[in-house]
């Protein structure tokens, strides 16, 4: 399937490719990329002259689908839709899309299914609000009956799925007892989707997991046991974080993301090759998730990765911009996780603060 696609994004360089690869991994084909300043207006998301310009390129190149690369107010996407004649994606439910396809587990496929709920309840409360005012009879296809119903539905479904994923929860609780109970300290891998997690992972425990240039490779935590001069250590690989990701989905992941909040050490991994202004967004993004979870940050090890791609120069230029460098270099380390450049540096520095743990327990 074509799945011919306008994008509509902002005109900055890193935002543009991103929103493109989070096309692509969804399988849309990008036919004409659409750039504004603002892309949060009121009645279009953009502006009435720019949304004139879409409908006219959805006509002439015969377009299916408008992918939009912010998040759109139920109305914002039913006035597109109406003007262009066509469906609209915005970001959350283009990344709910990739999600899908990515979930390969059962635990994987009822967050996302929790999430997706989530995405339509709001859409479905929006149709009920505008039937009672009347502004919108028969909004997407929906009576205020359909849509009571219908909401109705949806509630009593994510109730159903909570209570599954509260039981995952307190099987993993169990394993984590377990886990500290044999003198096992967890190290947890986390960072923006596609900045080499998984292939840091694989370095680090001799496994195999598949690694890719797509987003969200990784959407289920994945833990091993490893041995380091000694001392028994499990790594757990993590999904990837993104921007502007919301808090329900952040709250949908919960029994696999709660894994950050019981693990000793948080190896925080940056693509040193990236640009400053995309290094900012990793950042930022991964904090956005910590905050939210409760993660304490004095268990992060700042791991900047694909130092092979940089000079050292430039990426110790880039790390003190971000403030990094001031953390102390007992937390900040380069490698490249494709070459094992400095990994050997990483395991010193994961054993020295897993020693300290042990002696401050010992005390």
């Amino acid at each position: 399937m074509n799945k011919s696609t306008i994008l509509i994004t902002y005109p900055v360089e890193h935002v543009a490719r991103e929103a493109k690869s989070l096309a692509e991994s969804a399988g849309y084909s990008i036919v004409q990329v659409v750039t504004q300043r603002h892309i949060t207006r009121s009645k279009f998301g953009i502006g009435k002259g720019k949304a004139d310009e879409v409908r006219e390129l959805v006509k002439s190149l015969n377009i299916e689908f408008l992918i939009f690369d912010e998040v759109l107010k139920p109305t914002q996407q039913y006035n597109l839709a109406k003007l262009c004649e066509i469906d609209i994606i915005d970001r959350e439910k283009l990344i709910l899309e990739i999600f899908r396809l990515r979930s390969n587990t059962e635990e994987s496929k009822i967050q996302i299914k929790l999430a997706e709920l989530h995405y339509d309840a709001v859409r479905i409360k929006e149709k009920v609000r505008l039937a009672k005012q009347k502004e919108q009879p028969g909004f997407f296809g929906l009576g205020k009956y359909d849509a009571d119903v219908h909401l109705l539905d949806i509630k009593r479904r994510i109730t159903v799925l909570r209570k599954k994923l509260l039981k995952e929860e307190k099987r993993k609780l169990l394993q984590r007892t377990g886990r500290v109970r044999s003198g096992f300290k967890t190290v947890s891998i986390i960072g923006y989707t596609s900045v080499g997690k998984t292939t840091l992972f694989n370095l680090l425990t001799g496994e195999s997991k598949m690694v890719g240039i797509e987003l969200f490779t990784t959407l289920s935590t994945s833990s091993r046991l490893v041995n380091i001069h000694g001392n028994k250590v499990m790594f757990s690989d993590t999904v990837g974080f993104i921007s502007k990701l919301p808090a329900y989905m952040i709250d949908a992941f919960k029994s696999t993301l709660q894994e950050l909040i019981f693990s000793n050490i948080i190896l925080l991994v940056l693509d040193i090759s990236e640009s400053y202004e995309m290094l900012k967004k990793q950042l930022s993004s991964s904090f956005t998730v910590l905050i939210h979870l409760g993660v304490s940050t004095a268990k992060i090890i700042y791991v900047f990765n694909k130092i092979d791609l940089v000079s050292l120069e430039d990426a110790k230029e880039k790390s003190k911009k971000l403030g990094i460098l001031n953390e102390g270099n007992n937390n900040v380390v380069m490698i490249s996780s494709k070459t094992g450049m400095n990994v050997t540096v990483l395991l010193e520095i994961i054993k020295s603060k897993i020693l300290i743990n042990k002696m401050k327990v010992d005390n």
